[in-house]
């Protein structure tokens, strides 16, 4: 009786079979490892696209200065302009300046023909001297009629006349004195003298000609004074609130447009200017340095310094709108960056002050602009 056994063919036939497990198993596992590697590749791939396009960066700390904008105009102070004239009448004899001299304080500017002072000083010294001899006569007379009255030869009347012929004689005396002194001082107005030091301006009387005192002192030459220049600046009234007097000024002309003028805030006009409806407030600035490039009547741009700050600075890449509120990513370790509403204040050019809800050591989130892929 025949037997039929399966063993053998039953081990050839499950070996192909295993071989196809382990292929698959293989393929699998290498797909798995290239799945990982690829993952593990594009995760630092965004991680380094991350970085490129954010850093961390802390907020710079600098002192700024608030300023007030204006418009103004160099003028002469007050009484920088003197008007010189003459305290006598005659004719000008010499004439020692012309325009644009400059003279000092002292200096004779014009002579006024003396001759008429001079005889007026030599009548009244003639006067004089005729008013002492009859005060001497009227004295010897007096002391006469003093000696005949103790003696009771003469009458009281003739003791009064006498007395009062004295009197009379010492008034005159005093007139002639009186007048003498008025013609010298008449004779001091001949040389006219410049009260002040500066440049002659303009010139109202040449040399030759008369000029008449009686009614107006005539004008011979107008001198303006050296270093007395100042800018009036007009501020807007939305802006005088933060003015004070001390406060520094630069400025420029347009004249100058490239050179920084200095100056001091010296007065503030309590009354308002109005201009084509707008309200306005003088503001006078001295100048510090540099006058001699200055002239009257150029126009200034001003800008008053009206106060000085330590202002917490980032730029202006780090902020973020939402709706009416500004905010920014803050570096947190270990986690996602943290999102914190600010209060911006002055924008500087590419940087933007932060007022309030951040310090000095928080770093912010900086937008390099390098795109991620």
């Amino acid at each position: 009786m025949a037997t039929m056994t399966m063993t053998a063919p039953s081990k050839q036939e499950s070996k192909p079979g295993k071989l196809r497990g382990w292929w698959i198993l293989l393929i699998l596992l290498v797909g798995v490892l290239a799945a990982l590697a690829w993952w593990a590749l594009h995760r630092k791939a965004a991680a380094e696209a991350n970085s490129n396009q954010y850093k961390w960066i802390l907020p710079e700390i600098r002192s700024t200065t608030t300023d007030v904008n204006a418009t103004g105009t160099v003028k002469l102070k007050t009484g920088a302009v003197v008007r010189v004239g003459a305290q006598l009448s005659g004719i000008v004899r010499r004439l020692n300046v012309t325009v644009g001299s400059h003279v000092k304080q002292g200096d004779v500017i014009a002579e006024i023909d003396s001759r008429p002072v001079t005889a007026r000083i030599d009548q009244a010294r003639a006067q004089l001297a005729q008013a002492e001899v009859a005060q001497a006569k009227a004295q010897t007379d007096f002391s006469r009629t003093q000696k005949l009255i103790e003696a009771g030869l003469v009458p009281v009347q003739q003791f009064d006349d006498a007395k009062a012929s004295l009197d009379a004689s010492k008034a005159s005396v005093a007139a002639a004195q009186s007048g003498l002194a008025a013609a010298q001082v008449d004779l001091a107005y001949v040389d006219i003298r410049a009260p002040i030091a500066g440049t002659v301006a303009s010139i109202s009387t040449q040399q030759g000609e008369t000029v008449a005192a009686s009614f107006a002192t005539p004008t011979f030459v107008t001198i303006i004074q050296e270093a007395a220049l100042e800018v009036i600046a007009m501020v807007d009234e939305a802006d005088i609130g933060n003015v004070r007097r001390g406060e520094k000024v630069t400025f420029t002309t347009e004249t100058f447009p490239d050179h920084e003028f200095e100056g001091i805030v010296t007065r503030i006009a309590p009354v308002a200017t109005i201009i084509s409806g707008v309200v306005n407030y003088e503001v006078a600035i001295s100048i510090e340095r540099d006058l001699a490039l200055l002239k009257p009547d150029m126009t200034a741009n001003v800008n008053i310094h009206t106060s000085q700050l330590q202002a917490v600075l980032i730029p202006t890449k780090c902020i973020h709108r939402d709706g009416p509120l500004s905010f920014v990513y803050m570096q947190r370790t270990g986690a996602v960056p943290l999102k914190r509403v600010v209060s911006v204040g002055t924008r500087m050019a590419n940087e933007t002050e932060i007022v309030r809800g951040l310090g000095p050591n928080d770093r912010v989130q900086f937008e390099t602009g390098v795109a991620a892929p």
